[in-house]
């Protein structure tokens, strides 16, 4: 790690981290809105140049489903869900930003409190139930800002995550995605279907391998060519299970997979946070580390389609752990709260000696 991304986490973690978690009497999910408001307020000029020049960039370029990232370190969905701070990503030193989930109509998501930090524990739990504007909206706000797919035009490749409307029925949710990836497709470098978070009723049944076939089948099939549809699981599938759906999702087109999304178990909790066991949602952080290492290293064995590691990237060795897993690319969201750019920093020095190890295998049409 470079001094600069070691200076970066030690002033985060030490002064603006402790103002942050203290500040609108601590409520994680207003301190989140009101970062997302400055950071987008930071990515007009020429507050976004200033922040580039401070901060290093993206490093570690590779090529995967079609798609060239300046680097291997990325934004999880669910941090920017409506795209307000889509222009700041790049400047941050992200080598790509997966924005949403986003679905096809506009939902509240669930009632508040939705949000809880466990500190002693690294950790997050929310159960936010799919928030935002909805697709044609993330859709409209990324036209504005001239992301179009394949043209870089925010800096780095956009992702979009859709997942399903709560008031859509299972029987009409094949619809409801189809609807979602008409509306994001013309801005999006690649989709990430959602059906493995804990937070909306009945959403993980669509993660069986007959149902979850049929629906990539259909995505697949109504997308432009050079639009790779990535397939985000859970580590909570057994292993099994995880067999099943991996080739269901090959047979359908899959270009790739996320793994993992957050967990519906309670390990990891230390001390005072073991009181927010009882609390509804997915657990994100540390202590997803580990199951987030198996699951990488399981979807690697048995594809060689790229894996994207996403969850419990807490420190650089959390994503070195990754890569040595078989993930091409890494995402975090918890490991940015709780240690801000600096640790995009110390990957992007990872990444900058790490070898592609991937070879021509990945470079391949996104629906091979």
């Amino acid at each position: 790690m470079s001094w600069r991304a070691a200076a970066l986490i030690r002033g985060y973690q030490g002064w603006l981290r402790p103002l942050l978690f203290r500040s609108y009497g601590g409520d994680p999910e207003r301190i989140h809105e009101l970062t997302i408001a400055l950071l987008s307020r930071l990515g007009a000029d020429p507050w976004r140049g200033l922040v580039a020049a401070l901060l290093p960039s993206a490093a570690g370029p590779i090529r995967l489903a079609g798609i060239d990232f300046p680097g291997r370190v990325g934004l999880a969905a669910g941090l920017d869900k409506d795209g307000q701070a889509a222009r700041i990503w790049s400047a941050l030193g992200f080598g790509f930003a997966e924005l949403g989930t986003v679905t096809a109509l506009a939902q509240p998501g669930n009632d508040r409190p939705r949000l809880f930090r466990a500190t002693h524990s690294g950790a997050l739990i929310n159960r936010m139930g799919f928030n935002n504007l909805g697709g044609a909206a993330l859709a409209a706000r990324l036209t504005e800002l001239g992301q179009v797919r394949g043209q870089a035009r925010l800096g780095l490749p956009i992702g979009v995550s859709i997942g399903k409307t709560k008031a859509v029925g299972l029987d009409q949710a094949q619809t409801d995605y189809l609807a979602s990836l008409a509306a994001v497709a013309p801005v999006a470098d690649y989709v990430a279907v959602n059906v493995s978070s804990p937070n909306t009723p009945g959403l993980r049944r669509l993660q069986t391998a007959s149902q979850l076939g049929e629906l990539l089948t259909s995505l697949v099939q109504a997308a432009p060519s050079d639009l790779p549809i990535f397939v985000k699981l859970t580590c909570d599938l057994t292993e099994a299970d995880l067999d099943q759906v991996v080739e269901a999702a090959l047979r359908a087109g899959a270009a790739g997979f996320i793994a993992t999304n957050t967990t519906l178990a309670r390990d990891g909790l230390k001390g005072p946070d073991c009181r927010l066991a009882q609390q509804a949602g997915g657990l994100s952080g540390a202590p997803l580390a580990q199951r987030a290492r198996r699951m990488v290293a399981r979807l690697s064995g048995l594809t060689d389609r790229p894996v994207i590691g996403s969850g419990g990237v807490m420190t650089v060795d959390d994503a070195r752990a990754l890569f040595d897993a078989g993930a091409s690319l890494v995402q975090i969201f918890t490991g940015l709260i709780y240690s801000g750019p600096g640790l995009v920093a110390a990957i992007n020095d990872l990444a900058a000696d790490w070898p592609n190890r991937a070879g021509s295998d990945l470079e391949r049409s996104p629906h091979d």
